[in-house]
This record gives C-alpha cells, structure tokens and sequence, in this order.
C-alpha cells in the first residue's frame, strides 16, 4: 500500500511539473507571438511611412526634373555664347579697345570685362574676378544699383565671399544664402560701424561730408546749371527722400558737362558750415560721360515756406518702396537752386555705403528757405552722417 501511495504522489508530482512546464510554454509561446505580432504591424507602419516619403522624393524629383528641363534651352544658349568667346579674340579686342579710351574706365565697361573674361577664362579666373571686384568698388551706389548687384552677384557664382545688399538678392535663390548687408544711421549699423562691412567708410582719406572752415585757397571753376521741367520721380529708399531725373537736365562745371541723375535730401545738413550744420541740405548728383561724379549741396535754412518742397512732401511716398511716378505733377528742380552759384569746393566722397572716393563736391553759398513745420515733416528725424576729417584737403572758395 504505501508503495502505491509512493506511486500516486510521485505520478501527481510528475503531472504537475508537466502541466506547469506546459502552462510555461503556452505563457512564453503567447509573449513570442505577441511580440512577433508587435513587430510585424512596426514594421507595416514602418513601411507605410517609407511608403509615403518615397512618393513625396519620386514627386520633388519629377519636379526637379521638370524644372531642370526648363533650363535645358538657356544652358545650351549659355554654352553656345561661351563656345563663341573661347578663342579670346574678342576678349583681346576688347582690352585694346579699353586701354585706347582717354580717362578712367567707367564701371559699366569693366563690368562688360569681367563678363568677357568669364565667357572667355572661367569663374575661377584671377582677371575675371578682378575685374569684377573693380567694377563693384567704381560703380555709383546711387544711381548703378543694377551694375553693383551684377558684380555682387558675379563674384558670388565664383564663389567668392561678398556682402551682398538686400536689392541684389536673386529671386531665385533663397535670400538666407546670401549675407544681406543693411546699413543705417544708428544702432550696431550707424556710421561709425559702415567700416566693418564697407572698407572704404573706414580706412578712405578724403571722405565726406566736412566741416566747412576757412582759410580758403581760390576757386577757379565757375559753375552754370540747366535744369529741365519733367514727371516728378519719387523714392523712398528707407534712408532718404528721392527724386530721379529724366535726362536733359545738366551742370556745366568750366566746360566740362555733368548730367543731372538725382536729388536727395538730409536732416540736418551734412555739410557744416565753421562747425555749424543748417537744418537740412539738398545733394544734387552729377556724372559726366567718363563716369566722374559731381556733387551741387544746397543749404536749406529754416525760414519761410518754400513752394518746391511743398510739392515734393505732398507726393513723396511715406514708407520704403519701389520708385513712384506721381501722376499729372511736373517738377523743375532749378527751383530748389538759388540764383548765386558762388560755393565752397572740395574732393570727397558719396555720404552714404560704400563712401566711394573721387566725388567733387561744390556747397552753394547761398541758402534756400524752408520752414520748420516742413522740415518736421520730413519722414526722416535724422539721415545725416557725421563731418569727417579733412586729412588736410584743400577747400576752395569764390
């Protein structure tokens, strides 16, 4: 008997291990497929999303594709012109043809240069991007807008690291790939810092406005202007009050002839005369046919009403903007000049980035009226860089 009760217990012990072992088994046999189920539905998310993101990049490469396409026809322009430039001949003619013209080389021909020597040479070229660069520092930054961003944009498709302005910036390409240069007339971008990003503002020698104080040596240029009626073209570029002029309207300088491109304004005067500045001051901007600049400063003293600038504060455009050609309105702009062209005369440089040298400047003696709620009334409270030294230039008079 107690051999078989041995047996019995022995068997239950047995069957129980069994039952536990196959419970266990079933337990771990769950988790594996459970987790094995886990798995598989990662992974058919996981291949959904791959799914879905391979559509995305096959629809972005056939965009790409697309618009790589549209390209197709200016690429194989671009290397036909290129392919006609190769041989350097009419790079060599051009280079003879510039080296034969008397005076200095305007920017816009050296900008035809670089171009030349890019057909020609290559982006990489040392001349091409010479030429270029020079093009860039002798370009009028008021009135060769167009031939700065050319440059600009030249060096920068050759790789070369440049500051770039805002009105430069190619549709095309994302503006955060470019650096953006802004410049104003305080803050972190006031006058005292346009060197950090505008060289010449920094280190030039003969830069303006100055102090105007005697002694004075005698001028021998006599001045006679030819202003013409014309549409009244506005600007507000951000820092000043614009206007443009059609062509026909000139400064005779002895007989030397300038054509008038644009008259702004400043607040206060720029110019100061023996330390005193007025309460604004119009620059009328002149080029001659070799690219040379002449700079007439009218000072306009607070007094009475004055009828022009009337005009001019009705029409102009209140905030930052693209030209406006006001509508049914004509304006002469002798009508800002006093009868006496008698004037303080002196080398310096244009007033606002890139302070670019070799500009004549000739402040009429004479003042012009303006009136106090009219010099409130100009959008700018302050747009006037500060007097810069004279580094012993001469000041002329007559």
């Amino acid at each position: 008997m107690a051999m078989k009760k041995y047996l019995r217990l022995l068997i239950e012990i047995v069957m129980g291990l069994l039952l536990a072992g196959a419970l266990a088994f079933s337990y771990w046999s769950y988790n594996g497929k459970a987790h094995a189920i886990d798995e598989l539905t990662d992974v058919s998310e996981g291949v959904d999303e791959t799914k879905q993101e391979l559509e995305k990049v096959n629809k972005e490469l056939a965009e790409t594709k697309e618009k790589a396409a549209s390209f197709e026809p200016a690429a194989r322009e671009l290397a036909a012109v290129k392919g006609s430039f190769e041989n350097g001949v009419v790079l060599q003619d051009y280079e003879a043809f510039i080296k034969a013209q008397k005076g200095p080389v305007i920017s816009e021909r050296q900008l035809g240069l670089g171009a030349l020597r890019l057909l020609t040479k290559g982006a990489q070229d040392p001349d091409t991007i010479a030429a270029y660069q020079k093009a860039l520092e002798m370009a009028e930054w008021s009135s060769r807008l167009k031939s700065i961003c050319a440059a600009q944009n030249a060096l920068v498709a050759a790789g070369q690291k440049v500051k770039v302005l805002a009105d430069c910036v190619q549709a095309e390409e994302p503006a955060k790939e470019k650096h953006v240069v802004h410049w104003a007339y305080e803050g972190e971008m006031g006058p005292e810092n346009w060197g950090e990003e505008f060289p010449t503002c920094g280190s030039g020698k003969k830069q303006s406005p100055l102090n105007i104080v005697g002694p004075f040596e005698k001028s021998k240029d006599v001045l006679s202007v030819s202003y013409k009626e014309g549409p009244l073209k506005m600007l507000n570029n951000g820092h000043t009050i614009q206007v443009n002029v059609e062509p026909g309207s000139t400064l005779k300088i002895n007989k030397e002839v300038y054509d008038l491109l644009q008259f702004h304004f400043h607040r206060p005067s720029e110019e100061q005369i023996d330390g005193k500045p007025m309460a604004m001051v119009v620059h009328f901007v002149h080029k001659n046919a070799e690219g040379k600049l002449a700079v007439i400063g009218v000072l306009l003293n607070e007094g009475k009403d004055s009828e022009a600038i009337k005009t001019l504060w009705e029409n102009a455009p209140k905030s930052e903007g693209p030209e406006v050609v006001v509508e049914g309105v004509k304006f002469n702009p002798s009508s800002l000049i006093p009868a006496a062209l008698t004037h303080y005369h002196y080398e310096g440089s244009l007033t606002t980035p890139p302070c670019t040298e070799g500009v004549q400047f000739y402040i009429l003696k004479t003042t012009v009226d303006i009136s106090k709620k009219q010099v409130n009334e100009f959008p700018f409270k302050r747009n006037a860089r500060p007097v810069q030294p004279a580094n012993g230039r001469v000041i002329t008079a007559n």
